[in-house]
């Protein structure tokens, strides 16, 4: 073990004083005895568990992991309850609300008398929540991910969550599957505690938390009722209080070669878009350069190596069993990655993979053979001057080049109503465009991206449109769906202008986005725009709309990433 450092617990319980005499007397309220705390690390275990959240469902019992290695290492374990945010549930969308767990998270950390923490979290927004927070406050920690809920099955069929929704609804609009069927993909898509078994976003985010070097090693594609999860977490809690003593803070980790590792990581995952937004705001937080030219300077260098849907065939449970995301970066190696920064498990990240193996080149394939190269294209043209993404591996090829009229909805609510309407006259050539959806549009960027193909259309066998938008798509969609439109048409960006009729160019190859209309003619529609009024007139969505930031810079609030020192409370 490193030598002991000073414990930032005692300036709450080990001064002499009446605040400190306070705060024991509080502890032994709690029912704990002098013994069992003092001079011990003080962990937080920061847990994200609810009844309404089906990823989260056991993290209850895995609270009690971590506290049990806590104990065994010699610390003191605090469980602290935070927002469950729920990609299921919560509306208009948990992106609304990344941020106030981030900050949550952050003054937990900050204001109560803690040396470490171990989070728990998994659903889509939560770990980059946890991670923003506590990179913010910059103590000891270990991200604990919920872990990919088991495959489904359908009549003899493999299932993915999310992913195979989308299938089958449009598979029922067309016509081909009724109500007893849809009823019964209901009780087989998701069977068990967990976050999506596809590479959408939890599993992508929870693999980026994995080669950070914030997770213990191999913890990304444990499945969440695994034992070797609950043996994951146990471990968490016990490499915690080493962590502590040792003084070995987040920032220690959290370095430029690390997220560039995790960018590389993302690409040959195969992995969410949404992953581009979330990193952004997760370096900005550590105070280092991460921008959408990153990733498009690495997506143009590193394979696609994981066979994963909704770009490829397998499901996370057959990445688990193939090597996980060691057997990945074991893939990957020196060339595309930087092997000798720490990990909170090991010396180096060389280290942690020694011994890694694959141990089944279908699903994670060598470097030889990849699946594609490139998973993920930044677009840029007049109609995203500040950049666009495509996950176009989870799309049809030749729609990756394709000019067509544009058909506009104003907002989501107007699309569900009119999308099957004959007089449209939308085609299989036809460009879907929604705005209105953005961070401050949304609000929130919902996941509205995966536009709907009209029902006429699936019954014709047409199964892939270009469809664009500013906002994000679940990580479990496919298509040829271009998202991220920045800036947002809520804030007069070009989406804003575009009318019924106008070509729109995508040229994936090329990374462009055109609107085939003259600068003239743009410059006469924006002088005619006028921005829509602010949504909320108080609370947390009043705050939120005078603080996001557009989806380029991570949609996070601009007091929260900009430079500057917080100070640490006075606890006597």
């Amino acid at each position: 073990m490193s030598e002991r450092v000073s414990l930032r617990s005692a300036r709450w319980f080990e001064t002499d004083g009446l605040r400190s005499f306070s705060h024991r007397a509080r502890t032994r309220q709690l029912g704990y005895l002098p013994e069992e705390h003092l001079g011990k690390p003080v962990i937080a275990v920061v847990n994200t568990w609810s009844d309404i959240n089906p990823c989260h469902q056991h993290l209850r019992e895995r609270a009690e992991a971590v506290k049990r290695g806590v104990w065994q290492a010699g610390g003191f374990p605090l469980e602290f309850p935070v927002a469950t945010l729920s990609e299921t549930f919560q509306k208009p969308t948990p992106m609304l609300y990344r941020n106030l767990l981030s900050m949550e998270t952050e003054e937990l950390l900050r204001s109560y008398p803690v040396d470490g923490a171990v989070l728990l979290g998994g659903c889509d927004k939560t770990t980059p929540a946890l991670l923003m927070g506590a990179a913010s406050v910059d103590l000891p920690a270990v991200f604990v991910p919920a872990g990919p809920m088991l495959r489904g099955h359908w009549r003899g069929e493999t299932l993915g969550s999310g992913t195979d929704m989308w299938k089958y609804w449009d598979e029922r609009r067309a016509g081909r599957i009724g109500d007893r069927e849809l009823g019964e993909l209901e009780c087989g898509l998701a069977r068990s505690p967990g976050t999506c078994m596809t590479m959408g976003t939890a599993s992508t985010m929870a693999s980026v938390a994995e080669v950070l070097g914030v997770t213990m090693p191999g913890a990304a594609a444990i499945p969440a009722v695994d034992s070797a999860h609950s043996r994951m977490a146990a471990a968490a809690g016990r490499r915690i209080v080493d962590l502590v003593w040792s003084d070995a803070r987040l920032s220690r980790f959290l370095t430029l070669d690390a997220y560039r590792d995790a960018v590389a990581t993302v690409l040959a995952l195969g992995g969410s878009t949404n992953a581009v937004i979330h990193l952004i705001a997760m370096a900005g937080r550590s105070r280092v350069p991460l921008s959408l030219a990153d990733f498009d300077r690495i997506a143009r260098e590193v394979p696609v190596l994981a066979d994963l849907r909704p770009g490829g065939r397998f499901l996370m449970e057959d990445f688990y069993y193939a090597g996980g995301v060691p057997s990945l970066l074991a893939r990957l190696g020196e060339e595309y990655l930087c092997l000798d920064r720490p990990t909170v498990g090991h010396a180096s990240l060389r280290e942690q993979l020694v011994g890694a193996a694959t141990h089944d080149t279908e699903v994670v394939r060598p470097l030889d053979r990849p699946l594609a190269e490139g998973g993920l294209a930044v677009l840029r043209g007049n109609l995203a001057p500040d950049g666009a993404v495509i996950k176009h591996i989870a799309a049809q090829p030749h729609l990756l080049k394709h000019t067509g009229p544009a058909v506009v909805f104003d907002d989501y609510q107007t699309m569900q109503a009119t999308i099957n309407e004959p007089a449209l006259e939308i085609t299989a050539d036809s460009v879907l465009v929604l705005r209105g959806a953005g961070p401050l549009g949304g609000p929130g960027m919902p996941e509205y991206g995966m536009l709907p193909i009209p029902d006429y259309l699936l019954k014709q066998g047409v199964t892939d449109m270009v469809r664009l938008s500013d906002a994000r798509m679940s990580g479990t969609s496919y298509g040829a769906c271009v998202l991220h439109i920045a800036p947002e048409s809520h804030v007069g960006g070009p989406l804003a202008l575009v009318r019924d009729g106008d070509l729109i160019t995508l040229d994936v190859e090329a990374r462009t986005l055109r609107l085939e209309v003259e600068d003239a003619e743009l410059e006469r529609r924006r002088a005619a725009w006028t921005p829509p009024e602010p949504r909320y007139g108080r609370g947390f969505g009043a705050l939120y709309q005078e603080h996001i930031t557009q989806a380029d810079t991570g949609c996070d609030f601009a007091f929260l990433s900009r430079e500057g020192e917080v100070p640490e409370p006075h606890a006597g």
